[in-house]
């Protein structure tokens, strides 16, 4: 195996006066790994380290003990990255809790920071070979940060939250350029497919980008995606079982709890987690039971007490707790017992293998790691779930009590069941569980993800004919001789716009029309379905031919007038199509007609893709039916369905000014169905390149827009310069 390198927020280690290494599942699966294969750790020491002694002193120790290396933040950055951003911002869209999220501007800028200081360590300490891991919604922007400088480098990232569906998702400012910095892994890793479907869904919502079932293709690779559910270090819990100090917790804990039925909760107090109302939920039990033979422990582990939601959050469950043991309790006895500490790892084990129920009911919830150690501990007496549906392990455990956290009433009757039921119900409920989670533990997970990523297909295959363009390759054929450009514009110069009137030439794009018009040894046609008045209002400035509506009309760069190429050409069809267009238009909000003189433009870019995609082809479908014997040509493209008249095509505008000028080299190029017609042209003067995906007639392909004007810029300077 590869080098590995593992990328999170923190190092699995306490930084004190000594440096303590904590032992998570994730730290074992993720250490085990390393006995076949280099293994390396970067993420934060945690606080904030002011002396350069001490830093050094840490990083000395860390790497000679663990091979960690650490990141140090400044306080000021720790909390607009950390507490602010990550947590304040970032936590609760993923948890579906829009109302409970803050921004500011400048935590995003500390967590641009933050995440570039990562990829600066990450670049340092890494090859190009190396395969590297990133774990989690802190670092959302490191994976295209590091495609960016080592674009052969194999990137994995794994979401340990869940991932919201669009309509939340979208509520955020940066949600663009988080995205995008996902995009720049090989492999994205969740917990449910659930997640994975929302995912690809908010892609394709605020980027405009098409997949795959599992593939996302961008401009520059693909990015994998698939379903990794997280386990559990089995094998610590089996170990911890078997000490001293957890028989005696047991002991300890079955004295206290004599003639008592136990019901479990183990979380850290996060609001997330849905503390409130599962005690609502027990106050309802009680009421309606009367019941006195059921002691509730809380271990509820302190979170982020810093911030004002989760201070809150404690004062309130401490209030419904101080209630339900004021109306429910008996003469040295009381119901609800809330322990607000780290407890150790022995007497965790032992609340796990005496209770009798545990209640996991996260109003959201990523996986759940708490279910599946309470079931692994079950080695007794065995005992019940109530599990939310909301959290990611409902996904695998469906033997569980299975409840919405939002419905108490539910949660009660849950409760009830899970107590009265027979051993023999329990058990069969159980083992299937239980098995489940012994065999498919954190190591498991590790290993398949990155099976996954090893696995991974480096580079999309072209067909043997199409070559990738290149300035070095195609200046030959053009350079000293009388040659022409013949360049589409939308999607292929500049980037496709939602709405066409967005699409005119600004930054990187004006920048590469200014290149063009200065070549004096070429001559520069711009080739589009534009209208006339598009290209006039854009491009008149420039000394170009513009030739419009795919070939209908031509302005050569010294004309005045526009020349109509095909006047023979009969647009009758039009009147016929126009209100059956304009009922499409109707029908589909976002969508619009846009009417020309040898065509006619359904636009969908601004419709929800799915719906919008759906409605093209239902229309591509009766136009099929409708025009058969007319005129016309029906061009399904990228968000647009046009009817043009068959007699206007690129491809005949290009022969035309081939013939009419005698140009001994040309260069055409294209990113869509329309631009066929100038690639299948049979003459040895011209080559041909298509930009983006997809099928193609041309013998050179581009990958975007943006490497297509890299290439042009490149081509020009060598034009002149003379190389």
């Amino acid at each position: 195996m590869k080098p590995l390198t593992v990328v999170s927020n923190r190092l699995p280690v306490t930084v004190g006066e000594t440096i303590e290494k904590s032992s998570g599942g994730m730290v074992a699966a993720l250490e085990g790994l390393g006995e076949n294969a280099d293994f390396q750790w970067i993420g934060w020491a945690g606080g904030a380290v002011k002396d350069p002694d001490r830093k050094k002193e840490i990083a000395s120790e860390l790497k000679e003990r663990f091979n960690y290396t650490p990141i140090f933040l400044s306080r000021k950055d720790a909390d607009d990255y950390y507490t602010g951003f990550s947590n304040s911002s970032l936590w609760p869209l993923l948890h579906y809790m829009p109302t409970k999220a803050r921004y500011e501007e400048r935590w995003f800028d500390a967590y641009r920071r933050v995440n570039r200081l990562f990829a600066d360590t990450v670049l340092e300490k890494t090859g190009e070979d190396d395969i590297v891991w990133i774990q989690d919604y802190h670092l959302m922007l490191l994976p295209a940060m590091l495609r960016e400088k080592r674009p052969k480098m194999t990137i994995g990232y794994f979401l340990h939250t869940p991932f919201p569906s669009y309509e939340i998702f979208r509520c955020h400012p940066d949600r663009e350029e988080l995205l995008e910095g996902l995009l720049g892994a090989d492999l994205i890793g969740f917990h449910t497919f659930g997640y994975l479907r929302h995912f690809r869904s908010t892609v394709l919502r605020l980027l405009g980008i098409e997949s795959e079932f599992n593939v996302i293709h961008t401009d520059t690779h693909q990015t994998a995606i698939g379903v990794f559910p997280i386990g559990i270090n089995a094998e610590k819990f089996l170990e911890g079982m078997k000490t001293e100090a957890y028989r005696e917790a047991k002991n300890t804990l079955q004295r206290a709890n004599t003639g008592k039925k136990v019901v479990l909760s183990v979380e850290r107090l996060d609001y997330t987690k849905g503390v409130p109302r599962r005690l609502d939920a027990i106050e309802r039990f009680l009421n309606e039971t009367g019941r006195t033979d059921v002691s509730f422990i809380f271990v509820c582990v302190p979170s982020r007490e810093s911030v004002p939601e989760y201070q809150e959050l404690r004062r309130s469950v401490e209030l419904k707790v101080s209630r339900i043991n004021g109306k429910h309790s008996a003469l040295g006895e009381i119901p609800v017992h809330f322990i607000h500490r780290q407890v150790a790892f022995e007497e965790l084990c032992a609340l796990y293998c005496l209770a009798d129920v545990a209640t996991v009911t996260p109003l959201m919830d990523g996986m759940n790691l708490v279910a599946k150690e309470y079931l692994l501990c079950q080695q007794e007496e065995p005992g019940a779930l109530v599990l939310s549906e909301f959290a990611g392990a409902a996904q695998e455990l469906n033997n569980a009590y299975v409840v919405n956290p939002y419905n108490v009433k539910e949660i009660s009757n849950a409760l009830q069941l899970a107590l009265d039921a027979s051993e023999k119900e329990k058990r069969q409920r159980l083992e299937p569980m239980k098995q489940r989670v012994a065999k498919y533990d954190a190591r498991f997970w590790a290993q398949s993800f990155l099976d996954s990523l090893s696995d991974l297909p480096r580079e999309t295959p072209e067909p043997t004919e199409i070559r990738p363009l290149s300035a070095e390759g195609l200046h030959p054929s053009l350079a000293g001789k009388n040659a022409a450009l013949f360049l589409d514009y939308d999607g292929t110069l500049a980037e496709l716009k939602k709405r066409p009137v967005d699409a005119a030439p600004v930054g990187e794009v004006e920048e590469i029309l200014s290149l063009l018009d200065r070549q004096e040894d070429l001559d520069v046609y711009l080739v589009g379905g534009r209208a006339r008045r598009d290209m006039d209002r854009w491009f008149s400035k420039y000394r170009f031919h513009l030739v419009a509506e795919h070939g209908y009309c031509v302005k050569e760069k010294d004309a005045e007038d526009w020349v109509v190429l095909t006047p023979e050409a009969d647009l009758s069809w039009k009147d016929q199509i126009l209100d059956f267009l304009e009922l499409y238009a109707g029908m589909t909000p976002g969508s619009f007609l846009e009417e020309k003189t040898a065509s006619v433009v359904w636009h969908y870019a601004g419709a929800d893709p799915e719906f919008g995609a759906w409605k093209a082809q239902q229309l591509v479908s009766s136009l099929q039916e409708m025009l058969s014997n007319l005129p016309v040509q029906i061009h399904h493209g990228k968000k647009i369905v046009e009817i043009a008249s068959v007699h206007a095509n690129k491809g005949a505008a290009v022969s035309y000014f081939m013939t009419k000028y005698r140009y001994e080299a040309v260069l055409c190029a294209g990113d869509d169905e329309t631009d066929e017609a100038m690639f299948r042209l049979s003459d040895d003067r011209l080559r041909s390149a298509k930009v983006g995906a997809g099928e193609t007639a041309a013998a050179f392909r581009c990958p975007s827009p943006k490497a297509f004007r890299a290439f042009l810029h490149a081509l020009l300077t060598s034009y002149s310069t003379g190389g």
